[in-house]
């Protein structure tokens, strides 16, 4: 093999000297954003914050305006439709002068429900017979009679043939069902979540009032005012939160006041801690120390000066906490320290869903999926606050 050289010629024009323009010399090739902007542009470009978010306006909105739309309340009681599931199977039976009975049967309860055209539950049919020997219960359709086997779960007609389903119907009477009292499944829910709401607010108050300042103010003293703060948070939070419900009890008796008490009493630490911790690095910078020398009080440097450059882990934490908050209600209510009937939350409706979960497993799914969901909205959330009000990943 022989190396072969090319040559290349370069004409004289391509060693031209550029031209300068003075102003694309200054031209910016991205848009100038300000800090909080740069934060709203990554937080709206993360989908699971923003699902967290819509999720979360929606749960506002439901617990605001759905009890006022819902035709049921949460205490009202109708015990001849307790336990109707939201999804059934119809039956159509029709008689010798042409009309037509819809209903369907509940397993549950070994009960039939008349059905009306639109869906909705038009109420309980009663056996024209019963025949406790054979278990068996005779319902009258006009001429027609139709035969249920409670032992055997089946329904047939008078001369043994099989009575078949006629299609799946979704309850328009109740869209998510009844409980074991009759109560509308969905009214208990929306109602409980103003409940979560609630706690939810209390919780996100008394973290900024209290948890924010008092450990800015820890931080910015130190010293032996930092030490005796400190312990005193490290005092309360060494108390089990479920004691200081039961103490607050004996005082209000048991309800939803004890556990928004008690949250607001101890909920507070943690907030406490981690603004503390950024007190302590922030206090040592030069417009810190610049400010000092001009004379500006103690409380014109927190609130002007150390707090809102604080103000991103104070928002990520605030947003993790919420959800803690939220199951800490529910987990009070489930064992009997929340909500007192008829009031309905959550966690009272989780607890009530238990004794009848294998017969009527769709009343502990809705409440467990709200508390699910809400959590899972609030995480996302506080995720995406993390990744947006992170400097080291501004572009």
């Amino acid at each position: 093999m022989t190396d072969q050289t090319v040559a290349i010629e370069i004409a004289p024009e391509m060693w031209a000297p550029a031209t300068r323009d003075g102003a694309a010399a200054e031209y910016i090739a991205a848009p100038s954003l300000t800090f909080w902007q740069d934060v709203r542009k990554r937080l709206w470009a993360n989908k699971p914050a923003m699902l967290g978010l819509g999720f979360i306006i929606l749960l506002v909105l439901a617990a605001i305006f759905g009890p006022m739309l819902s035709r049921h309340t949460y205490f009202e009681q109708n015990l001849k439709l307790s336990n109707v599931p939201p999804l059934f199977q119809t039956y159509e039976v029709t008689d010798s002068a042409g009309a037509t009975t819809r209903f369907f049967f509940n397993s549950g309860n070994l009960n039939l429900y008349e059905v009306t055209p639109s869906g909705e539950v038009a109420g309980l049919l009663r056996p024209a017979k019963k025949d406790l020997i054979k278990k068996q219960q005779q319902f009258k359709f006009g001429d027609r009679e139709v035969v249920l086997d409670t032992a055997k779960q089946q329904l047939s007609f008078a001369d043994g043939t099989a009575l078949a389903p006629s299609g799946w119907q979704w309850n328009m009477s109740n869209l998510l069902g009844t409980d074991q009292l009759g109560r509308d499944v969905l009214a208990r829910q929306l109602y409980g979540a103003r409940i979560s709401l609630t706690v939810a607010f209390v919780a996100t108050l008394v973290n900024f009032f209290i948890g924010v300042f008092y450990g800015g103010l820890a931080g910015y003293l130190g010293g032996k005012a930092d030490t005796i703060m400190m312990r005193i948070v490290e005092v309360i939070s060494t108390i089990p939160l479920t004691l200081y419900v039961i103490l607050i009890m004996v005082v209000f008796n048991s309800g939803f006041l004890s556990v928004v008490l008690a949250i607001g009493s101890v909920y507070w630490v943690d907030m406490a801690r981690i603004v503390r911790g950024q007190i302590l690095t922030l206090k040592q910078q030069d417009y810190v120390a610049a400010a000092r020398t001009m004379g500006a009080s103690t409380p014109r440097i927190l609130v002007r000066h150390l707090l809102p450059n604080s103000v991103g882990p104070i928002l990520v934490t605030l947003t993790m906490l919420i959800p803690s908050a939220i199951f800490i209600e529910s987990f009070m209510s489930f064992i009997g320290l929340g909500v007192t009937p008829p009031e309905a939350s959550w966690g009272t409706l989780t607890s009530e869903a238990v004794e009848t979960l294998r017969a009527y497993p769709y009343q502990l799914f809705f409440p467990a999926a709200a508390i699910s969901l809400t959590m899972f909205a609030f995480n996302f959330l506080g995720d995406g606050l993390r990744d947006a009000l992170d400097p080291r990943l501004r572009t």
